[in-house]
């Protein structure tokens, strides 16, 4: 499988090393804005071994659709920011392109804009795309429809300098029907990410904890997305659709 990559931020470079390292994706290039480290490999940039093409090129000097057309992926993930998805996405779509966008926040204008994409292409969008979190956010859904009534309380913790509230931590209140004004937000240190769902039932207590070691994490969540699309139609596709069938056990039928 071969995959392009939209912005080489600190995620970005993060995901593009656990990229160069996958043996069934190849990272063949990354684009960014700026016309710094152009034409030089994301792999000996980075320090990894691999045998991927990665040059980085620069959108100051080729355009998203010239690139798609002189070194063609399969799929196309995105780590820029919430107006990349204009700027790529028809030409994505046009080309039947597979587009992963790990965007924190879309507004409505780009909601729409991504599911206009999905009735030409297969198109995949997460807030947060590590495995980790989803698999939380999933289960964290299960138990709350087993037992409604439960107190159910949301903390996130981050470094000192996050502002606001943590874009998955609100995902999670949603789901879980808690007011986002009511979720425990902690500043301290150089807390990569933690976020916690605590179940309070009577006489006992549940809690489902992620905790984020590394922006490597975003990374692997990637190439699980990537894999599970593999060979799906077209449509708008979420962590959810690709979770749910790990969820069935083997052998389970309903009852007739």
């Amino acid at each position: 499988m071969k995959a392009g990559l939209i912005g080489f931020g600190k995620t970005g470079k993060a995901v593009a090393s656990v990229l160069l390292q996958h043996e069934e994706i190849s990272l063949e290039w990354v684009l960014r804005r700026r016309a710094i480290l152009e034409n030089r490999s994301a792999s000996e940039y980075l320090g990894v071994e691999s045998e991927d093409p990665g040059v980085i090129h620069s959108l100051q000097h080729i355009s998203i659709g010239a690139l798609l057309d002189t070194h063609p992926v399969d799929v196309l993930i995105d780590f820029s920011s919430s107006e990349g998805i204009v700027g790529y996405g028809q030409e994505a779509a046009s080309r039947g392109v597979t587009i992963i966008s790990a965007i924190s926040h879309y507004g409505e204008q780009e909601v729409a804009f991504l599911q206009k994409l999905a009735k030409r292409t297969t198109v995949f969008w997460s807030p947060n795309i590590t495995l980790g979190v989803n698999y939380l956010l999933f289960a964290g859904k299960f138990l709350k429809k087993i037992a409604p009534w439960v107190d159910v309380e949301v903390v996130e913790e981050h470094f000192k300098q996050k502002q606001g509230i943590s874009g998955t931590a609100i995902k999670i209140a949603e789901a879980l029907d808690v007011q986002i004004s009511d979720i425990n937000s902690v500043r301290a240190g150089g807390i990569v990410g933690r976020h916690e769902v605590i179940f309070g039932f009577p006489y006992q207590t549940v809690r489902l904890i992620h905790e984020s070691i590394s922006r490597e994490a975003f990374g692997n969540g990637v190439v699980f997305v990537a894999q599970n699309l593999e060979g799906k139609p077209r449509g708008l596709y979420h962590f959810e659709d690709l979770l749910l069938p790990y969820f069935v056990p083997d052998g389970f039928t309903n009852a007739s």
